[in-house]
């Protein structure tokens, strides 16, 4: 008798994957398009500074999401976290092949955040655009990461949503002060899509923190 074969199971996060691959490669040629359409950013412009600081803080984001992605049951948290890892992961690919593709170094010389100068952080602001010790809006300070990476159960979930939409709300700061320096059809598309994609993200966090008792820090968007 002829004994069935069970068929693998397909990984749950492969059309993910897939999806974030074809938007890399989108990006790319989209970025030899506009290169020739629109000249190619400088060391100091908006659209240099954007790629390099959102890389850089895209990494804190996807470094946050593995350590709870690996303490956490909750499947609706298991699969924003592996949402999060692989959009971030891709979108970083793609900052980094405009600098690539525009001559730029993917380390500037000038501070982090100067491009946003005068456009949503400075020290003006009423509300802190970063906590004491994190170098960019809504980046956790080495305190909180170590915090959360020897967090566990509920309470490392919990810390887990505050960081990240704090986190988020500085992703979207920092997207909406790229659109208003730059129309460069690309870089503008992906700061409308970060900026979009976000703001969904901190208001699905907000209620799974509501759903466990607790409540986001306080906001550091106007």
């Amino acid at each position: 008798m002829d004994v069935p074969v069970e068929t693998p199971a397909r990984p749950r996060h492969r059309p993910l994957l897939i999806a974030a691959v074809c938007t890399v490669l989108a990006a790319i040629a989209a970025a030899v398009f506009f290169a020739g359409r629109y000249g190619t950013p400088s060391d100091v412009s908006p659209e240099a500074g954007f790629a390099r600081d959102m890389a850089f803080h895209h990494a804190q984001a996807v470094e946050m999401a593995f350590a709870a992605h690996d303490v956490t049951e909750d499947e609706t948290l298991r699969a924003l976290t592996s949402d999060i890892i692989l959009t971030q992961t891709a979108q970083r690919g793609i900052f980094m092949g405009w600098l690539q593709q525009w001559g730029l170094n993917q380390a500037g010389e000038r501070p982090r955040m100067a491009w946003m100068s005068g456009h949503g952080h400075s020290a003006g602001r009423a509300k802190p655009a970063a906590p004491a010790g994190a170098p960019m809006p809504g980046m956790a300070t080495g305190a909180e990461m170590e915090r959360l990476r020897q967090a566990e159960g509920k309470a490392a979930e919990v810390l887990f949503l505050q960081l990240m939409i704090r986190h988020h709300e500085g992703g979207v700061q920092m997207a909406d002060g790229l659109l208003r320096l730059s129309d460069r059809e690309e870089v503008a598309t992906m700061a409308r899509h970060i900026s979009a994609g976000q703001s969904g993200e901190i208001k699905l966090m907000t209620d799974l923190l509501r759903a466990r008792g607790a409540k986001p820090y306080p906001t550091i968007l106007d």
